[in-house]
């Protein structure tokens, strides 16, 4: 491949390595060097991409926005926006003759890495929660891929996984620090460009590790610098309270962490250390987002009001980011006149279905 990783704390190159996930210098995540050209034409695909984007209007008209818009990223393969990372990704993994690989994951990043290394021929281990939704783990085990169930929260799953890694000399494909997985995201901006025009003025993101918000801010700061779009949106942040650190921190609110177990009904979001905070932040800074806190109750009841007003069903983490535009509209910072994008990221019966 010839390629290169860049520290996001600073300039530092050095030669692509799955060995290398963290700059050696000041344990930085890494991003890739080359701006442009990776996401085109991944060796292994499923279909992934092209998800379409819907008005949502009687929902609009209850949240006060007329001009909110869905992109249905549960339409990837595998249920979820991860398919446009772990595209890429795979597609690196087999090219350098990677024949077995361990990830972890609340589920949806360990379904999509299972499928597309099935498609792949590559072996794949992927370490979640004990408390992971029964059909993500069902899922992943469908692919053919080795489940391994571990007790404790995000962090402890993450040392395990590495544990094994290291101690099996498997490659550690994790979604949440590979460059390659955040580049494929950026194919999310690409497409919505293309589809709305003119472009919102607003996006909003369910973010846990933030590989979305961030590859969407990527790729639109790269079609800015070409003039292919005139403006990037303000893209903001969606957390549940249960879990926030993020928010947190952009808002400069104390947050304690829960004991372990009291976690978010937003599994999907439930990251207490994610690895990318800072590139998050400098993400919401860059475009005048913002980040916010919501209710466990608003989450479950945008997740209910999106199915009975517009048909679509997603899982809880893809309604955090409703609530989100709830709580942004009574702040003023979205007005009634904004036009508004909302990824909806995982399908509905991939997670517990609330009781009705």
């Amino acid at each position: 491949m010839g390629l290169e990783t860049v520290c996001v704390n600073g300039q530092r190159r050095r030669p692509f390595s799955f060995d290398t996930l963290l700059c050696p210098s000041c344990r930085g995540p890494l991003d890739m060097a080359q701006p442009a050209g990776l996401t085109v034409h991944p060796a292994v695909t499923l279909g992934e991409g092209g998800t379409p984007v819907v008005h949502l209007q009687k929902i609009g008209r209850e949240l006060g926005v007329e001009a909110l818009f869905a992109k249905l990223e549960f339409l990837n393969p595998t249920g979820s926006f991860k398919d446009r990372g772990s595209a890429l990704l795979v597609s690196a993994l087999r090219e350098h003759g990677v024949r077995q690989v361990a990830e972890d994951s609340s589920g949806n990043a360990g379904a999509s890495i299972s499928a597309y290394c099935a498609r792949a021929g590559i072996r794949a281990a992927i370490f979640a929660p004990g408390s992971a939704p029964p059909m993500k783990l069902a899922q992943i085990a469908f692919y053919g891929a080795e489940v391994v169930k571990v007790a404790g929260d995000r962090e402890a799953v993450a040392q395990a996984c590495l544990r094994h890694c290291r101690q099996n000399s498997v490659v550690y494909a994790s979604h949440n620090l590979s460059p390659l997985f955040i580049e494929g995201t950026k194919g999310f901006a690409a497409e919505a460009a293309a589809q709305m025009r003119p472009p919102p003025d607003h996006a909003l993101f369910p973010v846990g590790n933030g590989s979305l918000l961030i590859g969407a801010w990527k790729g639109y700061t790269e079609l800015a610098s070409t003039g292919d779009v005139q403006r990037i949106p303000r893209l903001h942040c969606v957390q549940s309270k249960a879990c926030m650190p993020i928010a947190a921190a952009h808002r400069k609110t104390p947050w304690t962490p829960p004991p372990a177990g009291a976690d978010t009904v937003a599994g999907g979001i439930a990251v207490r250390n994610p690895p990318r905070l800072h590139q998050v932040l400098q993400a919401l800074d860059a475009t005048g987002g913002d980040a916010v806190a919501v209710e466990e109750s608003d989450i479950i009841h945008w997740q209910r009001r999106l199915s009975h007003l517009e048909g679509i069903f997603v899982e809880p983490t893809s309604a955090a980011a409703l609530a989100g535009l709830y709580d942004l509209r009574k702040e003023g910072r979205i007005r009634p006149q904004d036009r508004v994008l909302v990824p909806l990221t995982g399908f509905g019966f991939k997670d517990r279905i609330p009781n009705p």
